[in-house]
């Protein structure tokens, strides 16, 4: 059998593929068996940070892996305490809890929450307010976090203790004023959800009454984080720190890593045995991200910003193209034909690219060289503006 044979007959069927098999690539191109060059516009969903086969990346794992691949968290590895050093400095929050995933490290920040609420308010303070159109995760409960009912179906019941609103103000204050917050989760931009940034006044709204109120503010970070907006985490974009950040993809490079980044109101809100992972903060992944978050620096930032503002100026306004939205290399493009017509399309003529909701979602590699970005763009310009009158 081949490989999409073996996959259909033992993988389980939880992915729709695209029929291309990867076997190799460097950088932003990728190759299928039969030596077809794709220029990746997609980086894994925002995992492969710098590209595939990474030379830096690779090294700082390699050499790791040499010293040892993995101990429990009952002892001490320095890989994992200089990636929390790192992301503390780097972030002015205080504590780092490392799982595998962003689920993972939803669900912490969750926990985290419903502590604080239950320490300072009461136990019977543990609602979060999330966001329609959000994604957090395909556990249980970060499935009750996600405001899509697409995701809902077939897995009730869910945890209890969500509400999900529409990103205005007055929709905010009606679920403070309705229910006993612990906190208030949201994604900067939500990816799933069509690529969609928060508008700044609503987030305005959200810091000033999580302050008044005494409520945590929760970013999920977990795709839009780690320089892709163009700012390392994108609520830096907005001019607040929140009480927990919570990332994962970008962050590990390509090996699970989650991370759940904890502010002074729940720096010490977990206390041994709380919470814990086999795996997370494993030394080998942690040295990789050690690695990948040394790079991403100012001249890394600009230059996603400057190649953000190229494929707007590219795609706005171009024939069968509708809207372009997002932050940094996190975009959404709406063709007017469906968008996952458009993304089999620029398969066939060597770009991959992804499908957020009605829209073509753009999630290259943050080094990706202009060149490769710019064919790829007039690709996916050619292929929108095909058969449109």
């Amino acid at each position: 059998m081949n490989t999409f044979e073996t996959d259909a007959k033992y993988v389980a069927h939880t992915y729709a593929r695209f029929p291309v098999e990867i076997v190799g690539g460097k950088g932003s191109l990728l190759y299928d068996r039969d030596g077809k060059a794709y220029i990746d516009l997609g980086s894994g969903i925002a995992v492969n940070t710098f590209g595939v086969c990474d030379d830096a990346w690779i090294s700082a794992v390699t050499e790791q892996l040499g010293k040892f691949q993995h101990t429990s968290n009952l002892y001490y590895a320095e890989p994992c305490a200089r990636l929390a050093e790192a992301l503390c400095k780097r972030t002015g929050l205080q504590k780092v809890f490392f799982s595998n995933s962003g689920a993972e490290a939803n669900e912490c920040a969750i926990k985290a929450a419903r502590a604080y609420g239950a320490k300072t308010k009461g136990e019977d303070t543990y609602t979060i307010v999330t966001l329609n159109n959000s994604f957090h995760g395909r556990t249980l409960t970060t499935l009750a976090a996600t405001g899509q009912e697409v995701f809902h179906a077939q897995f009730r019941p869910l945890t209890e203790g969500f509400v999900h609103i529409d990103p205005t103000e007055d929709a905010l204050l009606a679920a403070l004023d309705t229910h006993k917050v612990a906190a208030v989760m949201v994604e900067i931009v939500r990816g799933e959800g069509g690529v969609l940034p928060l508008e700044p006044a609503f987030v305005d709204a959200l810091v000033r009454e999580a302050k008044k109120r005494d409520i945590l503010l929760i970013c999920d970070e977990v795709q839009c984080g780690n320089g892709r907006s163009g700012k390392l985490y994108a609520y830096m974009h907005y001019g607040f720190t929140p009480d927990i950040v919570t990332t994962a993809k970008g962050l590990g490079g390509g090996l699970p890593l989650g991370a759940t980044l904890l502010g002074d109101k729940v720096a010490d809100i977990f206390t041994p045995g709380m919470n814990g992972s086999t795996f997370g903060g494993n030394p080998v992944a942690s040295a990789g991200a050690l690695n990948i978050l040394s790079r991403i620096d100012e001249d890394l930032l600009a230059s996603v910003r400057r190649k953000s503002e190229f494929v707007f100026d590219a795609l706005e306004n171009a024939k069968g193209i509708e809207s372009v939205a997002g932050l940094g290399l996190m975009l959404g493009v709406k063709p007017v034909k469906p968008a996952k017509e458009v993304v089999s399309r620029c398969i066939e003529r060597g770009v991959l690219a992804l499908t957020a909701k009605d829209k073509v979602r753009l999630l290259p590699a943050l080094n990706i060289p202009d060149d490769l970005l710019e064919k790829a763009v007039n690709i996916i310009k050619e292929v929108c503006a095909e058969g449109i009158e």
